[in-house]
């Protein structure tokens, strides 16, 4: 009973941090999070797991890891457990958490990624040569994702989201067909 009461607490510990980072819950916080979970736990053995997962989490969505990769990440964290690696139920949770949430991170990032990349050329002056970075998670023609990042003048910028405009529409006019 333990152990499943210490899965429900870890795995609502990922979906805070979740919250927290990815879907700007601003009502979610490092407290709540321990008062709620962990009341037992030390602040600072709390404060150590939480920045743990948090920054597990960040490397498996910058990655955008499929699940062979989640899982040889994971191995190599619980094989490192007594330098700043994690258990077994650690990575059991790590994984169900990411198989749940892959999808919905993936298009926050992507979102999130687009948007800094257009406020970016908006604030920009005619003179001055506007540096866009993008990233970009793409899986278009295999099941492998690759991290990308591009830089663009303004010029490739706009020209980069006219076309993403334009895909758009033919998709949507293809999609209406049917």
């Amino acid at each position: 009973m333990a152990d499943a009461e210490a899965a429900k607490s870890l795995s609502g510990l990922l979906n805070g941090i979740a919250q927290k980072v990815y879907y700007n819950n601003s009502e979610i916080t490092e407290q709540l999070l321990k008062r709620e979970l962990f009341p037992e736990l030390p602040q600072d053995a709390f404060t150590a797991l939480h920045d743990k997962m948090r920054g597990l989490i960040k490397s498996i969505a910058t990655a955008d890891m499929d699940h062979a990769q989640l899982e040889a990440f994971l191995t190599a964290q619980t094989r490192k457990q007594g330098s700043g690696g994690v258990n077994a139920e650690q990575a059991a949770a790590l994984s169900r958490f990411w198989k749940s949430q892959r999808v919905r991170v993936r298009e926050i990032c992507s979102c999130v990624s687009i948007q800094r990349l257009q406020s970016q050329s908006q604030r920009s002056n005619k003179r001055s040569l506007v540096k866009g970075l993008m990233s970009s998670f793409s899986s278009f023609l295999s099941q492998d994702s690759e991290f990308v990042c591009l830089e663009f003048d303004e010029a490739r910028v706009n020209q980069m989201l006219k076309k993403m405009a334009d895909i758009q529409e033919s998709i949507d006019r293809i999609v209406h067909r049917t």
